[in-house]
């Protein structure tokens, strides 16, 4: 079964909105794993307009399932995750400047760039993943820097669902089959919601942990933390 990993930008966003340290972050984070998530992602930008870096250190103190840190591998980022060592860290091709990830890497053009900083990650016990599209000539590419796992960027799916969910999920399944025919470990995310989550579970193959930020954060609005992280795992158990 996939699992579920919780990022927590949003959570972020709103404590910085006021400053102070409400909502709590690290409580939040403990809190979440203690109603059944599996991993906590966070994403530090360089303005650290959500995520901060001093909260990348306080949260591996007691992160106790999975440590997951995306980001663009700048040296600031590099030196950061090399420090604190989270579990793994899935790097994304986002401008300083990006609202949020909105394309995965050119990993053919990329290639050597990300195999240096593959290497580098690797050589220090932290797995690796890359955030691509589902585009079977990257996986093939994102395959020769030496990365562990491949992080599917699902907003086309999302955004499609709804009209047919099949087209939507066709090019999904061949990329995830191409990655595991690889020996690489597939993950998925951004866009995934309560709507669409048990599909992409059930069609994509080799699929091992989904990141989920923005639709789980907002439903947990509406439902409350608990119920909420718990219907999202009850989605991947019933796959």
């Amino acid at each position: 079964m996939a699992k579920l990993s919780v990022n927590i930008n949003k959570i972020a966003t709103i404590r910085n909105a006021r400053g102070g340290n409400i909502p709590d972050l690290i409580k939040a984070a403990q809190l979440i794993e203690q109603f059944g998530a599996e991993g906590i992602t966070v994403h530090p930008r360089p303005d650290e307009r959500h995520i901060r870096y001093s909260d990348v250190a306080e949260l591996k103190k007691v992160v106790t399932t999975e440590f997951n840190v995306e980001g663009y591998p700048s040296e600031d980022f590099l030196e950061l995750v090399l420090t604190h060592l989270p579990h793994q860290v899935t790097l994304v091709p986002d401008a300083p400047d990006a609202i949020t990830s909105n394309a995965g890497w050119d990993s053919i053009k990329n290639r050597d760039f990300l195999s240096k900083v593959v290497d580098q990650l690797k050589k220090a016990g932290i797995r690796t993943s890359l955030f691509v599209d589902p585009v079977v000539d990257q996986i093939a590419a994102a395959a020769d820097t030496g990365t562990d796992r491949i992080e599917l960027y699902t907003e086309a799916y999302a955004h499609h669902y709804r009209t047919d969910r099949e087209k939507a999920i066709a090019p999904y399944r061949v990329a995830a089959q191409k990655a595991v025919d690889l020996g690489l470990g597939v993950n998925g995310g951004h866009d995934l919601s309560l709507e669409n989550l048990r599909y992409f579970g059930q069609e994509i193959p080799g699929l091992l942990e989904v990141s989920i930020g923005h639709a789980l954060i907002s439903d947990a609005l509406y439902y409350g933390m608990e119920n909420t992280v718990r219907m999202y795992s009850r989605e991947l158990k019933n796959v």
